[in-house]
This record gives C-alpha cells, structure tokens and sequence, in this order.
C-alpha cells in the first residue's frame, strides 16, 4: 500500500518540474481530487484526452492515494511523470472495502488491459488466485505460475501482500482449505486425519477429516467465486435467503454458520488494512509427500505404508503405560491403535518399559502371522533406541525399520547407522514423523489419565 500524503493548496511545486499544460492538469486534477474523491477505499482510473483508461490502481483512501500524484515528489519520478504526462483526467469507483478495491483492481486490469497497466497482462511473474476444479474438496491458493487446465484463474495482481491479506481475510468468512492435501470423499481413511490449526481456529471446514460434505463444502467455494467476481449483493441475498429456509427446516446450525458468514461480509469494511492479516504458522503434513520424503532420506527400496509410533507414560512411578499408534498410507488409522499397562518394570524405567512393550507387541504379530509394520517410531534418542533393538535380538524375531525421534533436536536415530539424521524443520519427512511421535504421547497420556481417575475416583 502506497503511503499517503496531503494534497498540496495549489500546484506551485509541480509547475518547477513540468511544463505548463501538465501544470494546468496537476492543478485541475488536485482540485478535482480535493472536491469529489471520498476517503474510503476504491479503484481510480487515469484517462488520456480521448478518453482512453491508461492506469488502473486501488487505494485505502482514494482522496490520500490519488492525491499523491500531484506532489513534487510524485512529478520527479520517471514513471509517475510519463504516466501524468499523458493524462487529461482521473476518476473514480468507489469500493465497500479495501478487498473489494483489490479484486475490482485485478477485473478491471483484466478486462480493459490498459496501456501503464500492460506490463502485467498475461505476465505469469505476478501472483493470481488460483482455484482448483477438479478435486472432490477444491483447494484455494496464490500462485505465480498458474496451471493451463483444472484451475479458476483471478489477476493478475499487483500486489502478493495485499492478495495474502485479502485470502486471509476471505478465508475467515469461507472457511475454505490452502494446504496441499488430496482429499476424497470416498476415502473414508480421511475420518482418522487430524486436523490443522486452522479448523480449531474456526478458517476451515476440515475436509480433511471430512468434517464437511462435498456438496456443502463446494457450495462454499462456489460463494468465493461468486464475491471474487464481484457479485457481492446477489451473493448476499442469496445467503440471506438459504439461512431462512435452514433456520425454517429447523437446521439450526446452517442457519447459524450461515449467519456468521453474512456478518462477516457485511463487516469487511471494519477489517482494517490488508497486509495486517497473518496466519498463525501452521506447517500442513501431508502424507504422499510425507512418505516420498522417508523414502528418499532413509533410502528404502520401497514407499512404507505402514508405520507404528511408541511412547510411555507416568508421573511418580505410578501406573507406567504404554500406547501404540498406527498409521497407514501417512494418515490415524484408529481401529489400530493398542495400549499396554506395564506389568514386569517397577518404578520409573522407559527403557525396560519399553522393552515390554517391544516384546508383547511383537511377539503377538509373530505368533499370529500377523504383518509388521514397515517402520517402528519410538520418542527418544540413540539410548532408547538401542534397547529396543536389543529386545527383538532377545526374542530373535527380525524387526521392521526402527527409528527414534529426540525432542529437544529433532534428530532421528536410525537401526544400524551410527550418525543421527537432522532434516529441515518444514521438511515432509520430519513432520509426519512428529506428527506420529505426538499422537503416540497424547495416546499414552490419555490412557494414563483414565488410569489415575479410576484410582482415584474408584471408577470402574
């Protein structure tokens, strides 16, 4: 967003560096700015003497932006001064909010291609807002290089901030998905995903644990797409009137979502500036790339499918426990999931808890020809690692991949490599192995506490 300034009470700075005529538009121009351009947000267009538009910009204020270009500063610089030499006169549209300007900036661009706009005709360098079409649960995103086929395409922009910020803003009333995932509805594996932050926060629907259907969650995008180009009172209407008959059929919680939503489009207004809109950090795992990824650092033949996560629980030496979590194809697979109460260690000893665990588990799949998993995770460091491997020696039973993740590095411990393996703290990898790792201690921490108050409350 341009800074703003005050517009100056006459145009004597502009006369020392233009010549007349030019002087006789600053002069017009400012006067004109002065007296009609409003302080809120919109869209202004410069125009040559035959009436042509030949710049297109958006603005927080009209009035401050425009009003800009006639000060000496703005008639000093090279691009500004081609721009106010060739224009006759400038005026306005004005915009319910700055995310209104700015997509009304990017159709107006679009559709008129104007001359100190042409740089950014058909230049795939500037960000656009991309849709996705073909996927059961579309995915909203900016990108510089847009796809030729399976996309909605809107832009250029010619701002990625300010786009970022409008997503941003957009996202809160629509709810819709940005990460990467491929979601499909007849997957029902996607039931045991867990979600990211953003459906906690209340800016996703969570297709990715198909908390949402495929019909309402495309009725959603179809809404974006609807305000994106540019028919926000129709698409309020049409709102207004799905909430009455949702509330009429008795459909309380539509009628509420929907409710919210049209609150918070009709308060865009109040959502202050674009690039003040950030994220929480949410780092998305995603399981194909996920499991490519452990393919490739830990240089396995095959792409693992299955893998199972251990950890211990306990506070005092009291009730020690153990959970075992199961994912397949990198996502929660909860019919899967097992916990142990450690019968034959006294007091507190991972190390030997672990080993039982090992052992119980295993030698249950070995009994019963059951299939190992293809990696075993367990939280620790190169210590814990080494007991578990001397627990399947113990029992003679050849082990799947087992790896150990340490909390305070993240460094993962490999069966049978001497060095730990230290990844990139966004790398795929990593973050589907913490993403086990952590559910295995929740799971364990979980049973521990039904433990503790069925001791204490004598529940049975």
């Amino acid at each position: 967003m341009s800074a703003t300034h005050d517009i100056p009470d006459d145009a004597s700075d502009a006369e020392q560096v233009l010549p007349k005529t030019q002087a006789e538009f600053f002069e017009r121009a400012a006067e004109k700015v002065r007296a009609k351009f409003p302080k809120s947000p919109g869209v202004y267009l410069f125009q040559d003497q035959a009436g042509r538009v030949i710049y297109i910009g958006k603005a927080k204020s009209l009035r401050a932006r425009v009003g800009s270009y006639f000060l000496k500063a703005a008639a000093e610089d090279q691009r500004t001064t081609r721009l106010v030499r060739e224009a006759y006169d400038v005026d306005f549209l004005e915009a319910e909010s700055e995310v209104d300007a700015l997509l009304m900036e990017a159709r107006l661009i679009k559709d008129i291609q104007p001359k100190y706009n042409r740089e950014m005709r058909d230049d795939k360098s500037f960000p656009y807002l991309q849709i996705t079409t073909h996927e059961d649960f579309p995915r909203v995103e900016i990108t510089r290089e847009p796809r030729s086929s399976g996309v909605k395409l809107y832009g250029p922009f010619a701002s990625v901030g300010s786009l970022r910020g409008a997503l941003h803003v957009l996202q809160r009333v629509f709810q819709f998905r940005t990460c990467s995932l491929d979601i499909e509805e007849d997957d029902q594996r996607w039931r045991w995903f867990r979600p990211c932050l953003l459906a906690s926060i209340k800016q996703c629907t969570a297709p990715c644990n198909l908390r949402i259907s495929k019909q309402d969650y495309r009725r959603d995008i179809a809404r974006l797409k609807k305000f994106v180009e540019g028919n926000r009172k129709s698409l309020l209407k049409e709102m207004r009137t799905e909430m009455q008959e949702a509330a009429t059929a008795l459909r309380f919680e539509q009628a509420g979502r929907l409710r919210d939503e049209i609150d918070l489009l009709e308060s865009l207004h109040e959502r202050g500036e674009l690039e003040k809109h950030e994220q929480p950090e949410v780092f998305y795992i995603d399981p194909k790339k996920g499991l490519a990824g452990l393919k490739k650092v830990l240089k396995l033949d095959d792409q693992p499918r299955t893998i199972e996560g251990m950890d211990i629980a306990h506070l005092g030496g009291e009730e020690t426990v153990a959970s075992l979590v199961q994912f397949i194809d990198g996502m929660p697979f909860k019919p899967g999931y097992r916990r142990y109460r450690i019968r034959e260690v006294e007091g507190i000893d991972d190390y030997a808890s672990m080993q039982e665990v090992v052992s119980r588990r295993f030698t249950k799949l070995r009994d019963e020809q059951d299939v190992f998993p293809d990696i075993l995770l367990i939280d620790g460091g190169k210590g814990q690692l080494g007991r578990v491997v001397k627990a399947f020696e113990a029992l003679e039973i050849e082990p799947p991949l087992i790896l150990s993740l340490a909390k305070r590095e993240e460094l993962i411990y490999i069966q049978g490599r001497s060095e730990p393996l230290r990844l990139g703290r966004h790398a795929y990898a990593l973050r589907l192995l913490q993403y086990v790792r952590d559910e295995s201690h929740r799971f364990a921490q979980h049973y521990h506490h039904l433990l503790r108050r069925k001791k204490t409350l004598g529940e049975s």
